[in-house]
């Protein structure tokens, strides 16, 4: 799972969006990643996916519940990010949430999915 959430969100936050980031976000974005807090948010959110995710699905024997809970997950966790920020920081780009919230939940649903076969396959 690891692997493929890093894959992917670097792929995004470094290639695909980057621009749309920097353009809406620039005046809040650091210079340089801070790499510990990266890592401690992969972990915890990760350990988020597993338990909440894949070992449900796991448990069901359905991928289609690793895919609609990872979604579920997704969503809500990147909700909390995007709208408590619109609600609370001075102009936070309200065009960055949607495409973070369908982002998100693509994110999530897919690295849960990439833990539920990697789990099947591992028995």
């Amino acid at each position: 799972m690891l692997v493929a959430f890093l894959a992917l969100d670097l792929l995004w936050l470094g290639v695909v969006a980057r621009d749309l980031y920097r353009r809406h976000l620039g005046s809040l974005m650091r210079a340089d990643v801070h790499w510990g807090a990266a890592l401690a948010f992969y972990l915890i959110y990760l350990t988020g996916v597993l338990v909440l995710a894949v070992l449900p699905a796991v448990e069901a024997g359905t991928w289609t519940r690793a895919l609609g809970l990872g979604a579920l997950l997704g969503l809500v966790a990147y909700a909390a990010w995007d709208l408590t920020n619109l609600a609370v920081l001075d102009r936070f780009p309200a065009a960055i949430v949607p495409v973070d919230l369908a982002w998100g939940t693509f994110l999530t649903a897919v690295v849960a999915l990439a833990g539920y076969g990697t789990a099947r396959l591992l028995g």
